[in-house]
């Protein structure tokens, strides 16, 4: 594999915010020169080499983006693939070195967003098609633009610094009701039961009852009062669960 070094890159016409990139690659030289190119372009990568480790560590850390080889030990990249579709939207694209149209139909079949062929080698092809992927979905609806009026977004999420914003006012929001917040405003309007919800309070799958839901929802809307006493977005559906209505 005669790859091209990496150089340092001119400054980027854009302001995008570094991406976490989650590389799942077993051969390491490969890896590391796939890291190299990533941190060049103002990502912030990080590698597993083992199919069965990227579920547990996307639903930990949730990144932006995931590389995914297709032959993997442990698990490989299609049941990894599938797996990840079962509670993430986190873009994929499958890396392989098979390039039957077979293969690739079913790496975008089982829920990947793009699909490159390892032979010939492009760390820089896989660099751009990542930055037209993060592009394209950072562009999708966000929580934090969900019905804002114009100035300041009635409610505005950082993902990645774990912070939330109501009317402006930073909400000191303990780590399982941000999710819980997150989880609601991913679908405003659209009432989650408490069982989805229940899924979404933890990482590690503690043994937790569906009334702990109501628990952090009656905190949750306490702290959404602090920072506007004249808004209680969160609604209660008897015998289904709860919505967030932010219009």
């Amino acid at each position: 594999m005669n790859a091209p070094q990496p150089s340092s890159p001119a400054a980027p016409a854009d302001a995008a915010p570094p991406a976490r990139i989650l590389v799942v690659e077993d051969e390491p030289k490969m890896a590391a020169l796939l890291l190299d190119y990533l941190r060049l372009a103002g990502h912030e990568p990080h590698w597993l080499d083992d199919g069965r480790a990227v579920e547990p560590y996307v639903r930990e850390h949730g990144p932006d983006l995931v590389l995914l080889d297709l032959m993997l030990p442990g698990r490989d990249g299609l049941e990894v693939c599938r797996g990840l579709r079962g509670f993430s939207e986190v873009p994929i694209v499958m890396l392989t070195a098979r390039v039957e149209e077979a293969d690739r139909l079913a790496g975008l079949d089982c829920g990947a967003d793009d699909y490159i062929c390892k032979t010939p080698f492009s760390p820089r092809e896989i660099v751009a098609r990542v930055k037209a992927i993060l592009r394209r979905s950072r562009r999708m609806p966000a929580p934090s633009a969900a019905a804002a009026p114009a100035g300041e977004p009635v409610l505005r999420i950082e993902v990645e610094a774990y912070r939330a914003y109501f009317h402006g006012v930073l909400l000191d929001l303990t780590p399982v009701e941000f999710r819980l917040l997150r989880t609601l405003a991913s679908a405003p309007g659209h009432v989650f039961s408490r069982d989805v919800l229940l899924t979404k309070l933890h990482h590690d799958y503690r043994a937790v009852t569906d009334r702990a839901v109501d628990s952090h929802i009656k905190n949750l809307r306490r702290k959404l009062a602090q920072a506007d006493a004249d808004s209680d977005p969160i609604r209660a559906v008897y015998g289904v669960g709860f919505r967030l209505d932010l219009g």
